[in-house]
């Protein structure tokens, strides 16, 4: 069930109805609603997976009791190995296995022996499986690190991994935020209702102006980079930058949002990570909730930056090729992330790894400075160059795309259905210009003093999405496939 269909808010409606206004007294009550309807909303794609999301949650449900019940520190770890072994075995097997296989195969292939990938199987990817497994764990570890003590309740619990607002793309929760609101009574709050619709509307805005009108543009260019100039090159790159950060932020302000109208706060996941000023800062607003699952549960464990530089720099290089290889089966991501392991280690041995920690650009001024605009614009640029790696379908194509970058051309390019690419340019700077306007409060995109500004914007972000909606094309978010 798609957030951006109708059934879906004819699902919201419903669910939101029962859950204030015939389960408003019971807290028992409302959490087997949530429970119900996160299982009725994610069975929906496929019923069969409702098995795993249910063993893992009866696993780490014990698993965490385990841990916590006993004080000698090789049985915790123990239990906790039995936690992670669990789930990474069972992400590895859906994910990973075919990719590994094939691995093997080309490996011994370029070694001179032939061999036939007669182990591949047809495994299917169940969907959110990276993300609601590794919640799952972080509550194992958060219990093992005496951070968080585990609840009685299986009926929490199983609310909390399966979530349905986020289970499918995240944020990734810790039960410290997510499970004990789910466990203490929520409160009806119309400005917080109130809030959620915004954070809703503005990211089925992403969702629809943004994401999905660039998407056949980007499609159109990365499967035919060889045929294009290379200003048209840069324009799919450039695009496709915009199209999964519209995409995933836009699935994640919608996951806020829906949280809300059920009293629940879930924590930011982007913070306008196109105006970070180095690549460090950038990793502090973008996909936060991954970011700061790796860096609390391998980077710190592993030493951090506590144990000299040579460690640090071997610790910043495995959290982001897990990091790549978690996004997905192919040596892309992996490259991916390798490129932004250097771009990021010479960041954080100067020290600078901070220095933008707190602060949002230009939050006193009107514009940002020259300094800082030319620190955007090259954060930009790295950052786009490496979103080719991740958007192509293989090393080579990613390559042959920067390859023909290089080859200088100003030739334009339209859009094979007619379209000027003008109108998508102004449709970008627009987007841009706006989240600058809104840049000091991610969960405030229409925070604005007077009423009749309010409603004009309103008006122009529904026109928008009526403009842009096409039916025709592939609507489901970018994140659904890792």
């Amino acid at each position: 069930m798609l957030f951006n269909s109708f059934e879906f808010f004819v699902f919201l409606i419903v669910v939101y109805f029962l859950y204030w206004f015939v389960l408003k007294k019971s807290l028992k009550g409302q959490n087997i609603l949530l429970l119900v309807a996160s299982y009725f909303f994610y069975g929906i794609w496929d019923w069969r997976f409702l098995s795993l999301i249910l063993l893992s949650t009866i696993v780490d449900y014990i698993i965490g009791h385990k841990i916590h019940d006993t004080d000698d520190d090789t049985r915790r770890k123990r239990w906790l190995w039995c936690s992670v072994v669990f789930n990474i075995g069972l992400l590895g097997f859906f994910k990973y296995y075919n990719f590994f296989i094939d691995s093997w195969v080309d490996l011994a292939s370029t070694l001179g022996y032939t061999m036939k990938s007669t182990w591949t199987l047809k495994v299917i990817l169940p969907v959110g499986i990276s993300f609601y497994t590794f919640q799952t764990m972080s509550y194992s570890f958060d219990i093992y690190y005496r951070k968080l003590k585990p609840t009685k309740s299986f009926l929490s619990f199983a609310a909390f991994v399966s979530f349905f607002p986020q289970l499918v793309a995240g944020p990734i929760e810790r039960a410290s935020n997510l499970l004990s609101q789910i466990s203490n009574k929520r409160h009806f709050s119309y400005a917080q209702s109130v809030s959620g619709l915004k954070l809703i509307l503005w990211g089925l805005v992403k969702k629809v102006v943004i994401a999905d009108a660039l998407g056949p543009i980007v499609d159109d260019i990365f499967s035919n980079y060889g045929s294009y100039p290379s200003s048209t090159l840069l324009i799919g790159a450039i695009f496709f930058g915009f199209q999964i950060y519209g995409d995933f932020s836009g699935y994640s302000d919608i996951a806020i949002g829906t949280a809300k109208l059920f009293g629940i706060e879930l924590m930011s996941n982007f913070k306008f990570p196109y105006f970070s000023r180095n690549i460090a800062e950038f990793w502090r607003r973008w996909h936060i909730s991954l970011s700061s699952w790796f860096q609390a549960y391998i980077y710190v464990p592993l030493g951090g930056s506590r144990e000299g530089k040579l460690k640090t720099i071997r610790n910043v290089f495995i959290i982001f090729l897990v990091s790549g290889i978690w996004h997905g089966a192919n040596w892309t991501f992996v490259l991916w992330g390798l490129v932004h392991a250097l771009i990021f280690i010479p960041v954080l041995l100067l020290g600078n790894n901070t220095k933008y920690k707190n602060t949002v650009i230009a939050q006193d001024s009107m514009l940002p400075s020259a300094k800082e605009l030319l620190s955007i614009f090259g954060v930009f640029f790295i950052v786009t160059i490496a979103w080719i790696f991740f958007r192509s379908a293989s090393i080579g194509d990613a390559f042959s795309f920067i390859s023909g970058l290089t080859e200088f051309s100003t030739a334009p390019y339209f859009h094979p259905n007619g379209y000027r690419m003008a109108d998508y340019y102004i449709l970008v700077v627009l987007f841009l210009c706006y989240e600058f306007i809104i840049r000091r409060d991610e969960r405030a995109p229409f925070n604005f003093k007077n009423r009749y500004v309010r409603f004009l914007v309103y008006t122009i972000m529904v026109f928008a999405m009526m403009l842009f909606y096409d039916s025709g094309i592939d609507r489901s978010f970018i994140y659904f496939q890792f």
